[in-house]
């Protein structure tokens, strides 16, 4: 009989552990030591609608390449020809209208819509150069607005804003703080954009596939959505149910040790 109640304190102490530590996810369980795995090769990220860009031109002779880097509204052509700036504060970002267009200086208005960074660099230079406005121009484009909106079994759901334009899933997870007890780690999904449409594509952060995975890299405007094992209960149920398995299992093992002791 004390031998029966031993082994029921045990198994409340058990209980009462699994009540305060909750279960770990660990991420591409399945990867091998010193085994290599390919990695999708990153597809270049495209322009889209609402799209910022940070564009700047420089030169051997910088008064061509100021209106270009100024507010149009900042400068002048003087009767020989030269640039003649009026100051003003640097006005290099422009955003990409519902057409798929940006607006730029003297050049005019410009079709980028599904151009990668370095397609929008290159149509800038051919122009300024067919043009003949500046003979040998350096231009430099960024995209300066990738987010990354993080939702569902996540501690910390929001939208990510980030620096460079390569990110992995893994990244946003880690910088979102991870998946949470109730989350599904073969169902992180993430909606994307493409041709006018949205797609949703599934990932098991628990398996090396992931890394094959064509949204293993993210692009801007990407939602990540971690699915939940079950219905989500509110602040308050979790509470009550954290505290109640807490009292059971306190509860259990006093008694089986007080019937112990006796």
């Amino acid at each position: 009989m004390k031998k029966l109640l031993f082994f029921t304190a045990l198994i409340s102490l058990f209980s009462l552990h699994s009540c305060i530590v909750s279960k770990k996810i660990v991420y591409v369980k399945d990867m091998k030591e010193g085994v290599a795995y390919p990695t999708v090769a990153a597809a270049p990220i495209r322009i889209q609608q609402n799209d910022r860009l940070s564009i700047t031109v420089s030169s051997k002779n910088p008064e061509l390449a100021a209106p270009f880097n100024l507010d149009i509204g900042n400068y002048g052509i003087d009767p020989d020809g030269q640039a003649n700036i009026r100051g003003g504060q640097s006005n290099n970002t422009f955003l990409v209208d519902t057409d798929g267009r940006i607006d730029y200086p003297i050049i005019g208005s410009l079709s980028v819509e599904g151009l990668t960074i370095d397609g929008v660099r290159d149509l800038i230079w051919e122009n300024l150069v067919s043009k003949k406005l500046i003979a040998e121009p350096i231009v430099k484009v960024e995209l300066i607005n990738v987010k990354i909106t993080m939702m569902g079994e996540v501690r910390s759901v929001g939208i990510l804003d980030i620096p460079d334009t390569r990110v992995t899933l893994l990244d946003a997870l880690a910088r979102s703080g991870g998946l949470t007890s109730n989350a599904v780690p073969s169902k992180v999904s993430v909606i994307r954009e493409e041709n006018g449409v949205r797609k949703m594509y599934m990932n098991d952060v628990e398996s090396t596939n992931l890394f094959n995975s064509p949204t293993f890299f993210l692009q801007q405007n990407d939602i990540v959505y971690v699915h939940p094992k079950g219905p989500i209960p509110s602040a308050r149920e979790d509470n009550t149910i954290r505290y109640l398995g807490l009292f059971t299992g306190v509860a259990s093992m006093i008694i089986s040790i007080l019937i112990l002791i006796r």
